[in-house]
């Protein structure tokens, strides 16, 4: 068997920090990762409401009813009636997710930012074309 490429092991490696990383900020925060998920779509999303969360976490209209349940329990999100259709709520965090420690949530995604844009700009656009390249040819049936 030959070595693997050096790509490889280095995205094997990338992946590994990456998700070491979340899972020990989830942990921190006492989060699940469909939690984690919820919360980081609310900021980019305020006022969502539960059916659209829903098809962004894949998960069933219970199970989204459930989740929300809890991190409002948790004092994490709040749910506001719809003004003009009282059956419509929508969906607010309650904390500053860019605040300690909320902000460690996507943590790593911006110590990446910041590392790549450190990076010589022909170097990363280079890479991110061979990637996506690579990653098209892995998904496409032959």
């Amino acid at each position: 068997m030959s070595p693997r490429p050096a790509l490889s092991t280095a995205l094997d490696a990338f992946i590994e920090a990456r998700r070491s990383a979340e899972a020990a900020t989830r942990v921190e925060l006492g989060l699940g990762e469909t939690e984690v998920r919820a919360l980081l779509r609310i900021r980019e999303h305020p006022g969502i409401r539960p059916s659209v969360l829903r098809d962004h976490l894949g998960v069933t209209s219970a199970g989204v009813t459930t989740l929300v349940d809890r991190l409002v329990e948790r004092g994490l999100l709040r749910r506001e009636l719809d003004t003009e259709d009282r059956r419509v709520n929508h969906i607010h965090l309650e904390v500053d997710l860019d605040a300690l420690p909320w902000s460690q949530l996507d943590r790593f995604a911006r110590d990446l930012d910041d590392a790549v844009d450190a990076e010589p700009a022909a170097t990363t656009d280079a890479f991110a074309e061979a990637l996506q390249r690579i990653t098209r040819s892995v998904l496409i049936p032959r």
